[in-house]
């Protein structure tokens, strides 16, 4: 009996890869591709030739020893009669340029750019779809955590319902030791500083900003729909105090930057909301447990139920693996032929404004020791509609004439405005000195 011949990688078809940007990650991804690319190409079914690597300054030290022969400043010479272009420049411009440069060129394209995918997103998709190439992008959300194929190829005969998910490494290192050790913010933000976790800028991290691209993207595959940045309601963990850990975990819950995405009902016709800020999680929830600078999500299915994807969500290793398993997908579609598949965001899905979903708080108020101030609160939290769950005091100072009272209540669910509104009439009110936190509850 006969068997059909097997090429080696030498016979394989050669596909000319373009990288652009050596940084952390791209040194890296170029590493493996030199040293691996044999095993590489048995994969993909093609082998693949890392043609060069651009970059802003060719002397530039870098933490990968690569061959000099390889490094040009001539991005868009490189980009030309490439078949795959792998971006890890960041930023928007000059990589939105060599995108669409790339696309025209019909070449596929690898990027793990959030900014730019949630910015331009749709300009690139349409580029692609135009000449039949594909966008590839499973590293922009969360690192090494395979979610984009998921959402997008697994789930894509389901419909997802909600999506809750821990996006971010630097804030979760912060607030995962603000818990652990009772540290205070700006002291866990210098250690992170120093060990690689953050930026000497940490705006970006801290205010929610990072979160806010990657819940546009995932929300965008989610729901089937185009999802603009400006979109995204957006809040930072830069005021989570020890106090408010402290009185996390005297509650039963665990303070976690969250990227809320989920379809609602508002005026009869369906919607979605994608919002980022800290939240109250219960401790027996499952991202909970997610420690570190490690990222999660949590994702809800009508069908499948509910799944959780959990691991990296940053360092150049592993954000590596992701944009070569997108490599290898792009030399498939090569080998395989045919036009790229497209981006489907044809729900059109309305994204509606944070006051119009459902939620609970947790309000806690410092307020005179005074007889009548509990009745007062519960008055004002009434007259908005504010149904009170649970009610805990405190009191600092006690006897004294200046003694003041903290009070944490937990609401029951309520429509996000009534709870806001409730909250600045309860700042207004003469017998509140403070509204110390407040902090919404998700997970239950």
């Amino acid at each position: 009996m006969t068997h059909p011949q097997v090429s080696s990688p030498a016979q394989y078809r050669r596909l000319r890869v373009a990288l652009l940007g050596a940084g952390a990650v791209g040194s890296q991804v170029a590493r493996i591709l030199l040293q691996h690319g044999e095993e590489l190409a048995d994969r993909a079914g093609a082998s693949l030739e890392l043609a060069g690597i651009a970059v802003r300054d060719v002397d530039a030290k870098r933490d990968v020893d690569l061959p000099k022969e390889l490094f040009t400043t001539d991005a868009e010479s490189l980009i030309v009669g490439s078949d795959i272009v792998i971006e890890l420049m960041g930023g928007i411009e000059p990589a939105r340029g060599n995108l669409l440069l790339a696309l025209n060129s019909g070449a596929d394209v690898v990027t793990a750019n959030k900014a730019l995918l949630a910015t331009h997103g749709p300009e690139l998709f349409e580029a692609a779809d135009q000449v039949g190439a594909s966008v590839y992008y499973e590293a922009a959300a969360a690192g090494a955590i395979p979610i984009i194929r998921p959402l997008r190829d697994s789930l894509a005969g389901d419909r997802v319902v909600r999506l809750m998910g821990i996006v971010n490494g630097t804030t979760n290192y912060i607030l995962d030791r603000m818990d652990g050790e009772g540290a205070d913010f700006g002291e866990v933000l210098a250690d992170a500083q120093r060990l690689g976790y953050a930026e000497s800028d940490p705006t970006a991290d801290v205010e929610g900003f990072d979160a806010a691209q990657k819940a546009a993207i995932l929300a965008s595959l989610a729901f089937h729909t185009a999802v603009p940045l400006e979109a995204v309601h957006r809040e930072g963990i830069t005021r989570i105090t020890p106090s408010m850990i402290k009185e996390a975990r005297a509650a039963g819950f665990v303070i976690k930057l969250l990227a809320v995405c989920e379809r609602l009902i508002v005026d009869g016709a369906e919607s979605i909301s994608v919002r980022v800020y800290p939240a109250l999680v219960p401790r027996s929830h499952p991202l909970a447990s997610v420690h570190g600078a490690n990222n999660a999500v949590f994702v809800e299915a009508e069908a499948a139920g509910s799944l959780m994807f959990y691991g990296a969500g940053a360092g150049g290793v592993q954000t590596a693996s992701a944009v070569l398993g997108d490599v290898v997908s792009a030399a498939r579609r090569h080998i395989a032929g045919g036009v790229g598949v497209g981006e489907s965001t044809r729900a059109n899905l309305p994204t509606v404004p944070i006051g119009s979903v459902i939620t609970r708080y947790q309000i806690t108020l410092e307020v005179d020791d005074q007889p009548g101030v509990l009745a007062a609160v519960a008055g004002i939290l009434s007259d908005g509609g504010v149904s009170v769950a649970t009610v805990v005091q405190t009191v600092e100072g006690e006897g004294d004439d200046d003694a003041t009272a903290r009070l944490i209540i937990g609401t029951h669910r309520a429509i996000e405005k009534a709870l806001s509104d409730t909250v600045e009439q309860l700042a207004a009110s003469a017998v509140v000195e403070r509204v110390v936190s407040v902090l919404r509850v998700e997970g239950e």
